[in-house]
């Protein structure tokens, strides 16, 4: 049922012996805490780090109806297959994320390949988590500053279990300022653990069929819990 991708699709693999998988691993990590924009280094300590963590989640998907669907047809968030997204009416799912990525002139281009995993259905796993990372900031309503995207990886971490993002949540509170550090252990931390046990698993999820649909109501079906403004808490 689940047909091979040509690997062209997804960028050339590279197959790793055990000590080269771990001399990457070491590699990535320090390079990532050096300079956190390198997003190359960063998912290469994701794919070699994160095979358990993405075969389970492969399991996961296999088990869901709509998740099959997604590994049957392995749709990708491209330039080429989401631009209808561009014109969805106001207030759904697709026009909330065609506002996310054009009002930070972001492309859904920009991702890096996957290279390191041993199967191209592996592959397509870990491209996927890859890119419906800008729809999980969407509906869960998160900035792209370094709170934003530190609280997601605790989001992503409680839905895949990647060792990759919780290091990142170590190593982004880590460049926080004191008062960057009170407000995200007091108001995004706690947040973000509930609402990433609260939803659906959102790997099993074919977001680009829902585009059309009004983004209150896809966050309700998928038990989203939206961040809410601190401010508003008195944090």
């Amino acid at each position: 049922m689940f047909d091979e991708m040509p690997i062209a699709m997804l960028g050339a693999r590279v197959q790793l012996k055990g000590w080269q998988q771990a001399a990457v691993a070491f590699g990535s990590a320090f390079g990532a805490l050096l300079d956190p924009r390198r997003a190359d280094l960063i998912a290469a300590l994701g794919e070699t780090t994160g095979k358990p963590a993405f075969e389970r989640v492969l399991q996961r998907m296999k088990n869901s109806a709509e998740g099959r669907e997604v590994l049957l047809e392995r749709p990708r968030v491209i330039s080429s297959q989401v631009s209808h997204a561009w014109d969805m009416p106001q207030n759904t799912f697709g026009a909330a994320y065609a506002q996310f990525m054009g009002s930070r002139n972001f492309s859904p281009d920009d991702r890096p390949p996957v290279r390191f995993m041993d199967t191209d259905e592996l592959a397509y796993v870990a491209t996927r988590a890859r890119e419906v990372h800008d729809f999980w900031h969407v509906l869960f309503g998160l900035p792209t500053n370094l709170i934003g995207e530190t609280a997601l990886k605790v989001i992503e971490f409680e839905q895949m279990f990647l060792p990759m993002c919780m290091l990142s949540v170590v190593g982004g509170s880590a460049r926080f300022s004191e008062k960057q550090r009170t407000l995200f252990f007091q108001h995004y931390f706690p947040w973000a653990t509930k609402a990433g046990l609260k939803c659906t698993d959102l790997m099993s999820v074919y977001y680009e069929k829902h585009f059309h649909e009004d983004l209150e109501e896809v966050r309700r079906n998928w038990g989203i819990l939206p961040c809410s403004d601190p401010k508003r808490r008195g944090v």
